[in-house]
Order: structure tokens, then sequence, then C-alpha cells
């Protein structure tokens, strides 16, 4: 992955650190079975494929706040609107390349999503389309882009984790 140039703009950067967090994050859930999508690591019940259509789930929320248009995969299925543990628990039940595509997918419709409204000027000012606080004010772009970094960079880490009980995999970034 290029890094940026030193004078790199504020949505250069932060695409650039979502991209990154991005392709660790595809590193370590990479070229899995089912046994080893579903291993966990005592005590936590949290498994590489359950990050994986976790994950798909907040691009595609995410996305939302990027476009407004009605939520797909797999935030489209009524079981995944209705309860928050559902994502965790079904991926044990998901082949691994349903698994992997589920996540692909959701990223590509997320980075579809961000090109088009980054590319409008005042893009990270506009308000979110979806996410709203308790106050009634809705965060702006920028705020939506860091938080959707911040899950990644927290979620980075449970899949190094867990990646290596499964076979050792270590490392910051993938292989050049």
């Amino acid at each position: 992955m290029q890094e940026p140039k030193p004078d790199a703009g504020e949505t250069e950067l932060l695409l650039f650190a979502l991209e990154r967090s991005r392709a660790q994050f595809a590193w370590k859930t990479g070229g899995l079975d089912a046994a080893a999508l579903a291993r966990p690591l005592p005590p936590s019940t949290m498994t590489l494929g359950g990050l994986l259509k976790h994950l798909a789930a907040v691009e595609e929320r995410y996305a939302v706040d990027f476009t407004g248009r009605p939520p797909g995969p797999p935030l489209d299925n009524p079981e995944a609107l209705a309860d928050t543990g559902w994502v965790w628990r079904s991926a044990t039940n998901d082949e691994p390349a349903q698994l992997y595509s589920l996540w692909h997918s959701a990223v590509a419709r997320s980075r579809a999503a961000m090109q088009t409204v980054l590319a409008a000027e005042g893009a990270l000012d506009r308000p979110a389309e979806y996410t709203r606080y308790d106050s009634g004010e809705y965060p702006n772009l920028r705020r939506i882009l860091v938080d959707l970094h911040d899950e990644y960079a927290r979620h980075v880490g449970h899949a190094d984790l867990l990646r290596e009980a499964i076979d050792g995999l270590v490392g910051d970034d993938p292989p050049a």
C-alpha cells in the first residue's frame, strides 16, 4: 500500500488510515477454512468469522450514512436489525466463501459511497444520513469516517490475537 505524500490533505489521510486497517484486517482473516473462522479464543466467544460478518454490517451501516439508501447485506436481514448479536452467532453457520464475499461486497459498496460523496465540495462537513445522537444532532461525515476507522482499529487487534492462536500468523502489515 502506497504511503500518502507528506503534505497529504485530511481526506486523503483519513482514507489511507481506513484502507490500511482494512488491508490488515483482510490479511489477518484471509484464507481460512470454516473451522478456523469459527474458532474462539476463550474466554471470549469472538471468532474471525464473526468479525468478518460484524465488520460487513458496520461497513453497510456507515455506507447508509454516506448515501441515505436502505441497507444491504447483512443489514437487510430482519434478524440483523432486531438482534445485535445475530451477526456474531449466525457467522458460525456461514461458509467461508459466504463470509469473505459478504465483507468484500460491503467494503466495495462503502468505498463507492464514500468516493461519490467525498468528491463533492464540503463533503466531510455534510451531516450523516442515518446516525443521530440522543441530542438529535447528526454527526458530520468526517466523524463517521473516523468512527469507521476506529471500529477497524479495535477489531484488527482482536483479529491479530485470534489469528496468532489459529496458525501463528503475526505481523503488522500484509506482505507487499
